[in-house]
């Protein structure tokens, strides 16, 4: 079994499914999807030491912040997956079960609670945005998405590297 590409195979899968579901979020319920050059432009500027915005949109735009945030967020995603793995161990990709993926996935929205939303101005747990219990419930439901994505994209990586090995 090679484990690098189980779990980049389900970090991607699970992140794109992600991707899916903010396309039809933004179709059937007209909510705005995440501006991934925003994410860029704050590790552009997390990386020159400025960790802290008010708001990130009103901070000077850097060469290829868009690249960067959605790069970044494909890399995140295989970060989570690599902590499933950390968490339940190889077994998983053997037989890939949806709790354990479903809750990675819940357990991840405090990445963005605790270090992106604070860092980019809108405060803890989007406390300083408009509706903070709308986005709060936005990206929990996201982060459930994103587990069940774990799952699939698991149930595909076992099949083609664990099985076929």
């Amino acid at each position: 079994m090679n484990l690098l590409l189980c779990v980049m195979v389900t970090g991607i899968g699970a992140t794109a499914l992600t991707d899916v579901w903010t396309v039809a979020r933004r179709s059937l319920l007209n909510v705005p999807a995440p501006d991934y050059g925003l994410v860029g432009r704050w590790l552009a500027w997390s990386a020159r030491g400025r960790f802290r915005h008010s708001p990130i949109s009103a901070s000077p735009s850097v060469p290829l912040e868009r690249l960067v945030g959605w790069s970044a967020h494909y890399v995140i995603g295989i970060c989570f997956a690599a902590l499933l793995l950390a968490v339940c161990g190889s077994e998983w990709f053997r037989n890939p079960a949806l709790l354990p993926a479903l809750l990675t996935g819940v357990c991840t929205v405090a990445a963005p609670f605790l270090l992106m939303q604070p860092g980019m101005g809108a405060g803890i747990a989007a406390s300083r945005t408009r509706n903070p219990g709308i986005a709060r419930l936005h990206s929990l439901i996201t982060h459930c998405i994103f587990g069940m994505g774990l799952y699939v994209a698991g149930l595909i990586a076992s099949y083609l590297f664990v099985w076929s090995a």
